[in-house]
């Protein structure tokens, strides 16, 4: 997706078509890693219709989200691909379905699911503003956490941060 030819040329589809071209293998393995390890238990909790709406829409208004950042930022010559913003909302999803779910860190550091996303947003956070000028873009990740939170709100009516405190309280 590149904002020049979405706005100059109306190449809107782009929108879409960005989360299925990626930069390489390693980049369509670990996305593909995080849909398996975070995808399958939130696809059988809604469904693969609701999943794959989940997943399409939450990847292009990550898409979307980014454009605008672009565009209003002047970064024109950008090109965002992959699937991570989608697969980010995806976390956020498993996270909000199974808020008692513990993941090992390399196999070793128990992270409950919750706590892991809230990590990886500050994870995000510190490298867009703080890292060095790779091309990674951190702020489609954080916006498919974003993106993932409208859904569930406007969507299906559940309110992540609610789920959390009621699943924590003491």
């Amino acid at each position: 997706m590149n904002p020049i030819l979405v706005e100059q040329y109306h190449m809107y589809w782009q929108f879409f078509t960005y989360m299925f071209v990626h930069q390489n293998i390693q980049h369509v393995f670990f996305n593909m890693l995080a849909l398996l390890v975070f995808g399958l238990g939130f696809e059988k909790a809604v469904g693969s219709r609701e999943f794959l709406l989940f997943y399409l829409i939450c990847g292009a208004l990550s898409g979307f989200f980014s454009f605008l950042v672009y565009r209003f930022t002047g970064q024109t010559m950008v090109f965002l691909l992959g699937a991570s913003g989608a697969v980010y909302a995806v976390l956020f999803a498993y996270a909000v379905f199974f808020p008692r779910s513990v993941i090992f860190i390399w196999g070793l550091i128990p992270v409950p699911a919750p706590v892991l996303v809230f990590i990886y947003a500050l994870i995000e956070l510190g490298s867009q503003f703080f890292g060095n000028g790779s091309n990674v873009a951190h702020m489609t990740h954080l916006f498919g956490f974003f993106a993932a939170w409208l859904y569930f709100v406007i969507r299906m009516g559940i309110h992540p941060v609610k789920i959390w405190k009621e699943t924590y309280k003491r």
